[in-house]
């Protein structure tokens, strides 16, 4: 590519181009380096609209070489009701030596995609071994992805899928059951289905918590992903303090996660939070030590997992026939304008 061209890939390129495989180990590898203190802590800019909000995370990481990447997202709730997807935006690649723009890209499969790789590598390292049993609230493309990414790291044997949306959740198992070759089942009693779960994902925009201390039994493993800004709760704040707590973030959790709720409620510090994954993943703290703990990972997303999955497409992109190619820096003359 010309050294002044900047890549343009749309949504279908990047579904081309990531699998939720390689995008999980690239997760894992870069929550690892960031633990291990091999990148500076990624930055995050959240602005509210009347009817949903927009947010930048950017980052700087030096993989095959120097990136920096920043993603900035729409997230709308009633955007169904238009056609519209929830989430949309554009995330763009730099090169972090000399600030050149490499390619711009659209956010919505990277953040689907990043986002459950964060989950099943969660699920990874945090749940049982032998966990069969996995709740998923919210049949959306996150409850989708999160349900393949965790059947990547443990072999499932029946899935409970509950929504508000009934029809959302008979869609779903309708969809997937025979894909996967797994029994899903959808569910009206959430409190039901969680008891008899070894796996709980909560991936939803709710506002007010619908999940809590009485539903979860012992050794369950928790990852409540929808809570991405200081307005959105999926947890009681008391499961979240009678549990061991994982962020993503600790510091990112504290103002825009579940433990953001637990915080303002008196009833945690930022200190009772047990470790941040990539220091699991590093060594640096056990994940489970006894099979009937209570894990609850608190992932908010991070652009660590938007530098890990953009690299990817862009590299690839780059090595095949994908995107176009258009000079953004084109001098135009005064005169011409």
């Amino acid at each position: 590519m010309n050294s002044i061209e900047t890549l343009l890939l749309t949504r279908h390129d990047v579904a081309q181009l990531l699998s939720i495989e390689e995008c999980m180990a690239a997760v894992e590898q870069v929550f690892k380096l960031y633990a291990s203190g091999e990148a500076p802590a990624p930055g995050i800019l959240g602005i509210h609209a009347q009817n949903g909000g927009f947010h930048i995370k950017a980052g700087v990481m030096n993989l095959s070489k120097n990136y920096f990447v920043a993603k900035i997202n729409a997230n709308f709730p009633g955007n169904y009701k238009n056609g519209l997807p929830t989430i949309q935006g554009v995330i763009t690649v730099c090169d972090a030596e000399n600030g050149r723009l490499l390619a711009l890209m659209d956010s919505i499969e990277i953040t689907i995609i990043r986002t459950g790789a964060a989950t099943g590598i969660a699920a990874k390292w945090l749940a049982n071994n032998d966990a069969k049993v996995v709740t998923i609230c919210g049949s959306g493309n996150q409850g989708k992805i999160s349900l393949r990414a965790v059947m990547k790291v443990r072999q499932l044997e029946k899935v409970f899928v509950f929504d508000i949306d009934e029809n959302k959740a008979h869609q779903f198992a309708h969809e997937f059951s025979e894909e996967l070759n797994i029994i899903i089942e959808p569910v009206n009693d959430l409190r039901k289905a969680v008891m008899q779960s070894d796996i709980c994902i909560t991936c939803t925009p709710s506002k007010k918590p619908f999940l809590f201390r009485e539903y979860i039994s012992s050794g369950t493993f928790i990852a409540a992903v929808g809570s991405d800004n200081e307005d959105k709760q999926e947890l009681e704040s008391s499961l979240l303090a009678s549990g061991k707590l994982v962020t993503d973030i600790t510091a990112q959790s504290a103002t825009i996660g579940e433990l953001n709720h637990a915080l303002k409620a008196g009833i945690m510090k930022q200190s009772d939070v047990y470790a941040e994954l990539g220091q699991i993943i590093a060594g640096q703290k056990p994940g489970r030590v006894f099979d009937e703990e209570i894990i609850i990972f608190d992932s908010t997303g991070t652009a660590l997992q938007d530098i890990a999955a953009a690299v990817i497409v862009y590299e690839k992109a780059m090595s095949g026939n994908f995107g176009l190619k258009m000079n953004f820096a084109e001098h135009v003359p005064i005169h011409a304008i």
